[in-house]
């Protein structure tokens, strides 16, 4: 029990910081892999609105991803905060 109160709870912040920049580059890569296979999905609707220049298409799928984006980073620094006592936010 004492390895799973405090050396894992230790160990999982390196994770976390893994899994939060993954996340980053998970999002970009969808547009790719969907256009290169052509899956349907976000990526390519943000590619084919690029292509028929619908610029309100464009910018809304960019600030959802930049939202999601920007959730994921938040919930990173939350996971941080609750893995380990030393880090305050406030």
């Amino acid at each position: 029990t004492i390895l799973f109160r405090h050396a894992l709870k230790n160990a999982f912040i390196p994770v976390i910081s893994i899994i939060g920049l993954q996340f980053g580059f998970l999002l970009g890569g969808t547009v790719v892999i969907e256009t290169i296979f052509s899956r349907p999905g976000l990526g390519q609707l943000l590619v084919n609105a690029i292509l028929w220049k619908d610029l309100p298409l464009v910018q809304g799928i960019v600030l959802l991803v930049a939202l999601i984006y920007t959730l994921v980073n938040l919930a990173t620094d939350v996971a941080y905060a609750y893995l380990d006592p030393r880090i305050h936010y406030g």
